[in-house]
Order: structure tokens, then sequence, then C-alpha cells
């Protein structure tokens, strides 16, 4: 069967462009891989065209439209989702204009598409005391528990993501005094070293002794593995800590849904309202720009303004509208003039 545009240039944006010109990150080119999965199945099931024959012409203005409609109907895709998968496509496109500029018209329709922002939630984290709750329910009579013990807190006092927790080798700690880890592989390839608390060494150290980790010749094996000696998954992980949040809600009825990626918030947001300058939280967090880390900030003042709201009273009832006062109207008026 001949090869289709589409297919030729899709390669070669995934395989060629997206890391040799982008340097984006593998978890990132999955990402976008994800995205025209999607599409190839959008494109069979609703325009009846199979994923081999599906050319560049195919992909229009009213295309893009209704496959963001059917991600959101059919596949039940949020609006943040829906506008990652977006701007995906987004990228490919721009790819396109100077391969196929032919087609620059419907492209830049297609770049005007956008996706209905919704108004921004607050940001979810623990406050220290749910952290402290959930990180004592492990069983530490129990292998395993100590295993998850020893993500949880990592996963807390690194505030790394959890892929990068799923990457992790054991030779990324450093358990000497000044203890550290290497999160080698964040967003953008960037590597950061970043502090452990001397409590989370100790109990890495024992994790290490029990489980046959601590000598040079298993550096290279992956820090955390599952029952069958694997790599901890991001699945696995996220069942892990909802298994002990699940605990934790049976006497805490307010312990809000926690996913990984809160224990990262929870710690930048503690450190914040430590007094930690926002530069600093930057780098732990290996944010590229400062303007990222800065939704922590303002976060933390929208929630203090909101509790200011509940509380205040009007101080002042019994002032006079100013506006009802008809010599001073028209006396603003004429200076106006």
């Amino acid at each position: 069967m001949k090869t289709t545009d589409f297919a030729r240039l899709l390669t070669e944006f995934l395989k060629i462009y997206l890391p040799g010109k982008r340097g984006l990150s593998e978890n990132t080119i999955m990402s976008y891989r994800d995205t025209f999965r999607s599409m190839l199945c959008f494109a069979e099931e609703e325009y009846k065209i199979q994923a081999e024959r599906l050319t560049i012409n195919d992909i229009t203005e009213e295309f893009v439209y209704h496959f963001m409609r059917w991600l959101g109907e059919k596949r039940g895709n949020s609006p943040s989702t829906k506008r990652q998968r977006l701007a995906a496509v987004h990228v490919f496109i721009n790819f396109l204009k100077t391969r196929q500029p032919e087609n620059l018209l419907e492209y830049q329709k297609i770049l005007d598409i956008k996706i209905r922002e919704r108004k921004k939630q607050n940001i979810g984290y623990l406050t220290p005391d749910e952290m402290r709750t959930v990180l004592a329910t492990p069983d530490l009579s129990d292998r395993f528990g100590r295993r998850d013990l020893a993500i949880l807190a990592l996963m807390y006092d690194s505030a790394a993501r959890v892929q990068e927790i799923c990457d992790l080798t054991v030779g990324c700690l450093r358990l000497q005094k000044p203890p550290t880890v290497t999160i080698a592989k964040g967003k953008g390839q960037k590597s950061r070293v970043v502090p452990l608390m001397p409590e989370t060494a100790h109990m890495l150290e024992q994790y290490l002794l029990e489980n046959s980790l601590n000598n040079s010749a298993e550096y290279s094996r992956p820090l955390f593995h599952n029952h069958q000696r694997g790599k901890l998954t991001r699945a696995g992980i996220t069942y892990i800590l909802k298994k002990y949040c699940d605990i934790v809600r049976r006497t805490n009825h307010t312990l809000p849904d926690v996913s990984p990626h809160i224990f990262r918030h929870s710690k930048a947001m503690h450190m914040l309202k430590a007094g930690t300058d926002l530069i600093y939280i930057r780098d732990f967090l290996g944010h590229s720009q400062l303007a990222t880390t800065e939704m922590y900030a303002k976060a933390d003042s929208d929630m203090k303004r909101e509790a200011i709201e509940r509380v205040s009273i009007n101080l002042a009832p019994d002032l006079p509208d100013w506006t009802e006062d008809i010599s001073l109207m028209q006396m603003l008026t004429e200076i106006c003039r």
C-alpha cells in the first residue's frame, strides 16, 4: 500500500522533529503520540477513514473542531486534557506550515481553534497535619509497608513528579552528609540535585540495606520495584497512595482526593508558608520560569483573602452614598468639562 503524506510527516514529527529540534523528553513525546492515536480512532469512528488512508488534506478546521468535541463527548476528556491535545495538534500544524505551504489558510484556521477556559480551581494540597497522618499509615511491620513509606516520604521530601520517582535509580541517591537525590529526567530533560531531610535519608538507607541495593553493583537498578521486582509505574505509585488515603479517610472524612502531584503541591505550599523564597522553590521544583512557581504565592494570597472576607464586618455601615448628593454630582460633572 502506498504511504500517505500524513503517515510520512507524522513519523518525521514524532521521531525526528520533537526529540531532535524541540528537545522534548520521552514522556512528552508519548503524550503527543497519544493525541494522534486518539485522532486516528476518531477519523475511523466518525469519518470512516482508516488510519493508513488518512491524508494531510483531511486535517481541516472542521475535522479538528469535531475531534475536540469528540474527545469531550465520547472520550469524556476534561477541558484541561482537551487543551493539552489541541496544543499537540497546534505544534504539529506549525511543523506542517513550511512543509505543506499550499494548505496555509486551513492551518491558520486550525491554529485559531481554542478550548474555552474554565475558572481556575485553587491548588489542592494537604496541610502538614494531613501529610503526617498519611505518612503514618503504612504498616512498618511489613516489608512492603516500609517500602511504601520510603516512596511517599521521598515523594514529599523531594517534591518530585511521579514519573521522576519511577525513573530514579539507586545511583541517584547520595546518603552521606549532606544527603541528596539527583532527579535526572524532569521536564525538558533538566537535572536537579535536591537535598533530603536526615529522617528521609535514614529511611532510604534502611530500605537499600533491606533490599540488598546498598552496593555499587546495583546503582543502575530502579530504586523502587513491585512484587515481581519490576520497575514501579505511575499507576503503581498512584495505587499505593490511594490505598493509604482510603485508610485515613475512614476516620478523617475531610481528607481531599489525593494524587501523587498533590504531594508536590503540598511541599511547595509548606515551603512558601515557612517563608522560603520563591526563587529557591522554583529551583527546588525544577521550574524553568518563575511565573510557573508564582501560582503557589497567588494561591496562598487568594486563600488568605477569602478567609479575611469570611470574617470581615462592615466598619462604616452609615456612610452616605455620595452619588445621591446632587450638588456634589453637579460639581464633579462641571470639573470634568
